[in-house]
């Protein structure tokens, strides 16, 4: 949801520094990598504690890296925190019906736009969610509550478009520079996802803001924030190969956990279940998962240290992948909130390290190295799920510091992103979008469009003329050169077609005989009010005209403007040409 009261206003005389100032820009952008910082802090802080006291656990141990967890506390806390959690929407819908917007959807619809409360009860929920167990990642609340906070602070200075659009981004970089401790790959996180591309203009800002995320984050060691990752060996030529063939893999995994969320949503709903026991029942679903193996609980931070994990016997880690994928597609779709990010990251590195285990029995002698392919298989179905191929690069540079294994990652992340793309055409988080009835596959600005309606755009000081009047009384009326078409109604007043005054005046036409009816145009083609400017071409191109009449949307088909081919055409040019200027920075 989308509001438009504000909370905080700045003054106008620093408004007017910040707008016409680049610099003031990164010094905002200072401000938010650092909230960001803090919220990430904050939120790690409030799940460990919920872990520590529901699992009565310490709250510096991780709950995903517990050999076993009692099994009363299993099957209750999530359950009953799931029924909670269920409870607590049926609240929201009567206090706050519509939904809240994510960074994605509000760069790419609604110009950065996004409600702060509305950011906070989805950090609190995510919080929640993962703090009672349920098999979610903290990272759609971390990116959630930081550009929630970066859109009200871009909202205070009565940002430009664009520059609201990059605080939003800015918001997200400091977020996931902080969970994963990697800077570079926030930043990417925020063009390649939240802003929809690089340019030179947000290139700064959103570089210092995850500089500044990282550094505030990472003062706080204890909290082991990002990811461990053990020695490497050295990558071979032949790894390349090999990387994209475990992309492949990655993708098609990645598209059968993003349709096994769908498909248990359809499921409980199917069911008619009072909603809040659908999450109550994916919470105990979970924690009957949890009595086999702890690590599918929560995020799986924990449970991702390299060192450990390849030691494992690869039966247990092939049965720890299949329940991990199982928790997460259940604690999604039964309405838990949180995110794949690091989900996906934990069992792509299962899976690397049992596809490198595979290729060898294949193929022996190979020795691949499971920590290089762990590495490899973690960036790939995360790039699959979540659609950065940039981002899971830079993560696992910046987690090993090896250019060679980074090289064999991004072919890994190429394939799968390709694949994924070809096969699915979406990522988690724009298909999510796509469920709810948008059609937007980025955070590519989108929203002027729109914006940019007919009702905007057309003329309203329109002519009208009884359909049945005779041509001989319209030809005295209109004669050459008076205009150039009216809007004809019928006796209700309703739209009846467009009569163009150059066609009354025909010399063919035989005045006594005809009436306006015969010669109207466009009787069964209209626009109307809310469409955009995409659809109004549309319609022009389909109905080969230049001008339509627009006419009320309830029904009553009364006309109410008229708007030409070539003024739409001209309008979205203009408006194409000053989102082009705001992009390149030459305003």
């Amino acid at each position: 949801m989308i509001t438009t009261s504000r909370y905080l206003e700045a003054p106008r005389r620093l408004r007017a520094f910040v707008r016409a100032h680049e610099t003031s820009l990164v010094v905002l952008a200072l401000l938010i990598g650092t909230i960001g910082g803090v919220v990430v802090l904050a939120m790690s802080v409030a799940v460990a504690g919920l872990h520590a006291l529901l699992f009565n656990i310490s709250i510096q141990e991780r709950l995903s890296a517990q050999p076993s967890i009692d099994s009363l506390r299993a099957l209750l806390v999530p359950s009953i925190g799931g029924l909670l959690l269920g409870l607590a929407f049926l609240l929201l819908l009567r206090w706050r019906p519509a939904r809240e917007v994510d960074p994605i959807e509000a760069n790419a619809l609604y110009g950065g736009r996004m409600s702060f409360r509305g950011s906070v009860i989805v950090a609190l929920q995510t919080v929640w969610s993962s703090g009672v167990g349920a098999s979610v990642g903290l990272e759609a609340g971390y990116t959630q509550l930081s550009s929630g906070l970066a859109a009200s602070m871009g909202r205070a200075f009565h940002m430009r478009r664009n520059d609201q659009r990059i605080m939003v981004g800015c918001g997200a970089a400091a977020a996931i520079a902080g969970a994963f401790g990697a800077p570079l790959a926030g930043a990417f996180y925020a063009f390649e996802l939240v802003i929809g591309g690089y340019t030179p203009a947000s290139l700064t800002p959103v570089g210092v803001a995850a500089v500044a995320g990282y550094f505030v984050t990472h003062g706080f060691t204890q909290l082991r924030l990002g990811i461990a990752i053990g020695a490497v060996g050295d990558v071979l030529g032949r790894d390349l190969a090999i990387a994209a063939l475990l992309g492949l893999l990655a993708a098609l995994t990645g598209i059968t956990i993003m349709r096994g969320v769908t498909l248990c949503e359809a499921m409980l709903a199917r069911v008619r279940l009072w909603p809040p026991l659908r999450p109550a029942l994916g919470g105990l679903a979970v924690g009957a998962l949890a009595l086999l193996t702890p690590q599918v609980m929560s995020s799986g931070h924990g449970a991702l240290h390299f060192a450990n994990l390849v030691s494992m016997p690869l039966g247990f880690i092939a049965g720890v992948f299949a329940l991990k994928a199982l928790a997460s597609i259940i604690s999604l779709g039964s309405g838990f909130r949180g995110g794949l990010f690091f989900a996906t990251l934990f069992m792509g590195a299962l899976g690397g390290r049992l596809f490198a285990a595979g290729v060898d029995i294949v193929w022996p002698g190979l020795n691949l190295d499971p920590n290089a392919y762990a590495v490899i298989g973690m960036s790939a179905l995360s790039a699959s799920v979540i659609g950065g191929p940039l981002t899971m690069s830079f993560i696992a540079l910046e987690s090993t510091g090896n250019l060679w294994l980074s090289t064999a990652v991004l072919a890994a992340v190429i394939i799968s992103t390709m694949i994924t793309r070809e096969l699915f055409g979406y990522s988690f988080a724009t298909w999510r979008l796509h469920l709810r009835g948008e059609t937007i596959r980025s955070a590519a600005d989108v929203g002027w469009i729109r914006d940019l309606t007919v009702g905007k755009m057309m003329r309203q000081d329109m002519t009208t003329v009884d359909a049945a009047m005779p041509i001989e009384a319209f030809r005295e009326k209109f004669p050459p050169g008076s205009k150039t078409q009216v809007v004809a109604v019928d006796g209700e007043g309703c739209y009846a077609g467009l009569a163009m005054v150059a066609e009354a005046h025909a010399p063919d036409l035989e005045v006594d005989k005809w009436v306006v009816a015969s010669i109207l145009r466009h009787a069964d083609v209209v626009l109307h009010p809310v469409m955009n400017i995409q659809e109004a071409i549309a319609v022009f191109d389909a109905a080969e005209a230049e001008s339509l009449a627009v006419v009320e949307g309830d029904g009553d088909r009364r006309p109410i403007g008229v708007l030409t081919e070539a003024h739409a055409m001209r309008r979205y040019a203009e408006e194409s040409e000053q989102r082009r200027r705001e992009v390149s920075g030459e305003i």
